[in-house]
């Protein structure tokens, strides 16, 4: 679980995909990550920012994620969801997401 949270982007998909019920876009959540990453909105992302979050997301950040039994990631669909989180995941998430506080406003 905690090589699974070590890399930031990792932890913010993974704060996003909990927020929502089925399956996510990866482009979503790269959109997403992108707008926590630079504490920016969505107008403001740079092209080439949004493009490396997305190929990080899509050939590391994913996969690397989808090692856990409660993370489905389907890459020719191009989609991910998050399903039964078992608890104490969930609580390291909250937790971890009200520390590092990504959707704080710049």
């Amino acid at each position: 679980m905690f090589e699974l949270l070590r890399k930031e982007r990792r932890r913010y998909a993974l704060y996003y995909l909990e927020q929502q019920d089925g399956p996510v876009p990866i482009d979503e959540v790269a959109e997403k990550v992108a707008e926590w990453e630079t504490d920016g909105v969505r107008a403001s992302i740079p092209e080439e920012l949004f493009e490396r979050v997305e190929c990080s997301l899509r050939h590391t950040d994913l996969p690397k994620a989808s090692e856990a039994e409660y993370i489905e990631y389907d890459p020719k669909e191009g989609v991910v969801e998050v399903t039964g989180t078992p608890p104490e995941v969930d609580a390291i998430l909250t937790v971890a997401k009200v520390i590092e506080r990504p959707d704080r406003n710049p």
